[in-house]
């Protein structure tokens, strides 16, 4: 499932290629035809992102959402754009650029109430200006599970997923296991901290990668996805060798390197 950085780069990019623009929107696959006759011919006013959510905002006062779930992707043609590939559900098509949405697990109009309600359900969101720390500390003092399991919880924390959850463990030096009540002041600031430094390398990126590539000794550029991360998805340490202890925690599973991050 995409992370919160890709959302946010998301928002950026498609305001870049569309917003102040008269956009054809359109549903090949069908599915959402009504809606996007809605704001068909509309200009797109605004983009915005919370966490894993993504709204658009249009002149015409209609307000799309999506979220990507799983299996859901952007995919940027250009205009003229060519025959939709797959189960295309809406097109926004553009004067340079055109964007299609495939599989996406929400994508419907809805109120500025309703989005208002989706994010009052959410928890701070670190790639957010007016992010709270400290209600990000009083989230996870409420709760009695695992770290690593609080991570993945949207009410927690928006937008932060499978990859992030175990590398900014790592990098904090904090075991996925212990209860999220039980980290004090220090190591929850250090984590927030943490956060935003990665999500927004994330979106100046538009790839997550948490290692620094001089330690790989290979730019940036050249980092294969295996290379980009400590711990996720792995067998060792990157940092020290160490054979990696796994867990299933939030119905995935994470890894965590006994040495960096000692257990409880």
């Amino acid at each position: 499932m995409p992370e919160g950085h890709t959302i946010h780069r998301l928002a950026k990019d498609l305001a870049k290629d569309l917003r102040h623009h008269e956009i054809a929107a359109s549903s090949p696959q069908g599915r959402f035809a009504e809606s996007a006759a809605r704001f068909d011919g509309a200009v797109l006013t605004r983009t915005e992102a919370w966490g894993k959510h993504l709204f658009s905002w249009w002149d015409n006062g209609e307000l799309l959402h999506v979220h990507l779930g799983l299996i859901g992707k952007w995919r940027r043609r250009p205009t003229p754009p060519p025959a939709p590939v797959g189960a295309v559900r809406l097109r926004l098509e553009g004067p340079d650029h055109t964007w299609d949405l495939s599989g996406p697990t929400t994508c419907r109009l809805v109120t500025p109430g309703d989005r208002d309600k989706v994010v009052d359900e959410l928890g701070p969101d670190p790639l957010r200006r007016n992010a709270d720390p400290d209600r990000f500390a009083a989230n996870l003092a409420r709760r009695k599970v695992p770290i690593g399991q609080a991570l993945l919880d949207q009410k927690v924390v928006a937008g932060i997923g499978n990859v992030y959850r175990a590398e900014l463990l790592f990098i904090c030096g904090i075991h996925p296991l212990v209860p999220a009540n039980e980290l004090d002041r220090t190591e929850v600031d250090a984590l927030w901290d943490e956060m935003v430094a990665q999500l927004k390398a994330g979106v100046r990126r538009n790839r997550i990668v948490t290692i620094d590539p001089a330690f790989i000794g290979k730019p940036l550029s050249r980092l294969r996805r295996d290379e980009s991360v400590w711990v996720y998805k792995r067998e060792h340490c990157r940092r020290c060798g160490s054979e990696l202890e796994s867990y299933e925690l939030g119905g995935r599973r994470i890894n965590a390197c006994p040495v960096h991050q000692p257990r409880p």
